[in-house]
């Protein structure tokens, strides 16, 4: 990889991306048991309780452990389908993308909910079985009600419109103004190249483990081919078109030539030809060594 990262020149993008906000919260039904905590610090001699921390399982169900799986599983989907644009967590959607991402996430929402009640369905149950599980470390008053715990599940998809770089609303003096304009549109600049680059890494770490997966071990056997990394290749190289706001020759060009390599190419077509699979394998290979070079 000699070719050399893609320079940006801070081009107006708030036409064609947006700024998209996403948090999910879960009820992480722990709690440190203070009574616990001295009597291991009593048993053990040690100087003070504060050496150790004895932290409990409130409950303790596959109810609660599904919607706590889906909603990390939630939050992994927003990034894969996003660009990195502030430390605060603000990201970026592209208008291209955002009608496939909102049906995404909204359905995801949807599911997250669903999961959600079915844990409220069965939680004063599951408070009772506790009581058997937990023994005299079961403390009926560090149950909330159902109503209360309902709330500490949330999840919440905000949009925003994405400031332009010459977009600086404040009345003072024109020399102050002009300074922070300027830091304003170096740090557009930044963060576009940064939500660039982030692109071009997510497809070079797709990249190398499919072409890893298409090779063959010491033995010469064929190492197993997953769906889900062909799934997220062709996912990649639609994002090079629906994410290139900043019309990228070299973004388009790569676009066109993994499209070349990876049309009609599945798991199984290359799991039952090996002649398939050697030509995928060196195509995907003659496309990593054409990524730019970005400190991979």
């Amino acid at each position: 990889m000699n070719m050399s990262a893609p320079e940006v020149n801070a081009p107006s993008i708030a036409s064609s991306a947006m700024l998209v906000e996403f948090s999910v919260s879960t009820w992480t039904a722990r709690k440190k048991d203070r009574k616990a905590t001295q009597d291991v610090a009593d048993r053990n001699n040690l100087a003070s309780k504060e050496l150790t921390n004895v932290t409990k399982k409130l409950i303790d169900c596959e109810e609660l452990s599904a919607v706590v799986k889906f909603g990390a599983n939630a939050r992994n989907i927003h990034y894969s389908m996003t660009m990195p644009w502030s430390d605060m967590g603000q990201r970026i959607v592209t208008t291209q993308q955002y009608f496939k991402y909102h049906e995404v996430m909204t359905e995801l929402q949807q599911e997250f909910d669903r999961l959600t009640e079915a844990f409220l369905e069965v939680y004063d149950y599951e408070v009772t079985e506790m009581q058997l599980k937990l023994g005299d470390m079961w403390n009926r008053d560090e149950y909330p009600t159902a109503d209360t715990i309902r709330d500490r599940f949330r999840m919440r998809i905000s949009y925003m419109p994405l400031p332009d770089a010459g977009d600086w609303r404040i009345d003072i003096q024109n020399e102050a103004q002009q300074q922070l304009t300027q830091q304003y549109a170096d740090y557009y600049t930044a963060q576009i190249n940064n939500a660039m680059n982030d692109l071009w890494h997510k497809l070079y770490e797709n990249l190398t483990t499919l072409v890893r997966q298409l090779d063959y071990d010491a033995d010469g056997k064929r190492n197993r081919v997953y769906d889900s990394v062909f799934d997220r290749a062709h996912e990649l190289v639609e994002m090079l078109s629906t994410c290139n706001v900043t019309g990228d020759s070299q973004m388009e060009a790569m676009r066109q030539r993994l499209d070349t390599a990876l049309y009609g190419l599945t798991a199984d077509a290359v799991k039952r030809d090996d002649t398939l699979r050697d030509t995928a394998r060196e195509k995907v290979k003659d496309a990593i060594a054409n990524l730019p070079s970005l400190d991979f």
